[in-house]
């Protein structure tokens, strides 16, 4: 995999929806490590877009990661009460609630633009594709790699025939890439334990590995790769709000949280009021519950409000330092 797609250092780039840009994945993959789109929140188009502006900013290969997920029964009833737990928070900022929640299907769309533009990886979280989304992506010898919490998901995915693995540990920033219910938090070590030798596809490990110990340990416990996020956020290339970049440099141990108040899927990011406030609210399925938060998320942002704000970041954020992506690589390695 390393030599096949150029990569220097057993290292890929998490793809952070919503964070990642073009420059960023570019100046990734230009640092001899796999750069990552993020395209969890794009549509198709947006998605194909991004990718050309990738390839224009760097020849070397690169992964699109998309999320496959359900389309959400709405329960009236659960919207409602979802609203009106979120009603406090628009008021706060001069709001009006977000009235339609309607989500459409883009992940096919989304695809065909990975297939279109030749992308050579394409990763998923939240799930595994369609028996057939996976063949019509192998005849164009797209490498696939799937997203697992548990040992279980990792045989379910090694099971629909993708050709790598992500072992997200409970550590990991972001959303949780779960796909069975109940979710089930183990470490990424733990994780590594369960699940190496059990299965014979390669194994990527992710969560918390902001350091050359964590690196090296995760390679000599069996992991092809690592898979890191947090560490890049603070890069001068990852073009992130100077509110969200300066919570990560600024944070603290045991200051983040895993909740559904955001997104309406668990995600572990710095605790704030938002995430005390929404404790035991009830809150709407991913993406309504998305949709729902976007106007309040986009409101704090212009007012520099980091306490409404989905900061996004793993257990070690604490010890994430500045610079540039070369210069991040070159303390990983």
């Amino acid at each position: 995999m390393l030599h096949k797609f150029e990569m220097k250092y057993p290292i890929i780039q998490a793809p952070m929806a919503g964070v990642t840009s073009p420059k960023f994945v570019a100046a990734c993959a230009e640092a001899g490590i796999l750069g990552a789109i993020g395209a969890g929140y794009l549509d198709g188009k947006q998605t194909q877009t991004f990718i050309q502006e990738v390839k224009k900013l760097s020849a070397k290969p690169f992964a699109v990661n998309l999320f496959v997920l359900e389309e959400p029964r709405i329960d009236i009833d659960v919207l409602q009460k979802a609203r009106m737990a979120l009603q406090p928070f628009y008021d706060e900022l001069g709001l009006s609630p977000v009235q339609s929640v309607m989500s459409k299907d883009v992940f096919e769309e989304q695809v065909q633009a990975v297939i279109d533009e030749d992308v050579a990886i394409c990763s998923f979280t939240f799930g595994i594709p369609s028996a057939s989304t996976i063949q019509r992506l192998k005849e164009k010898n797209t490498y696939l790699i799937g997203t697992a919490t548990t040992l279980e998901e990792a045989k379910r995915v090694e099971a629909a025939g993708l050709d790598a693995i992500v072992l997200q540990g409970s550590e990991a920033g972001g959303h949780r890439g779960s796909f069975t219910e109940p979710m089930t938090l183990y470490t990424r070590n733990q994780l590594l334990r369960q699940v190496v030798g059990e299965i014979d596809i390669p194994v990527i490990s992710a969560g918390g590995i902001i350091s050359k110990e964590d690196v090296t340990e995760a390679l000599a416990s069996g992991a092809l790769a690592v898979q890191i996020g947090t560490a890049f956020l603070v890069a001068d290339e990852c073009e992130i709000n100077a509110t969200y970049k300066a919570e990560v440099l600024n944070s603290k141990p045991q200051q983040t949280t895993i909740t559904r108040a955001f997104t309406g899927k668990p995600a572990r990011g710095r605790i704030n009021d938002f995430t005390e406030r929404m404790k035991e609210a009830v809150v709407a399925p991913y993406p309504l519950q998305n949709h729902l938060t976007t106007t309040i998320r986009k409101e704090s942002m212009k007012q520099g409000n980091k306490e409404y704000l989905s900061l996004w970041m793993g257990e070690t954020s604490y010890l994430a330092q500045p610079g540039s992506v070369k210069d991040i690589v070159a303390r990983l390695i």
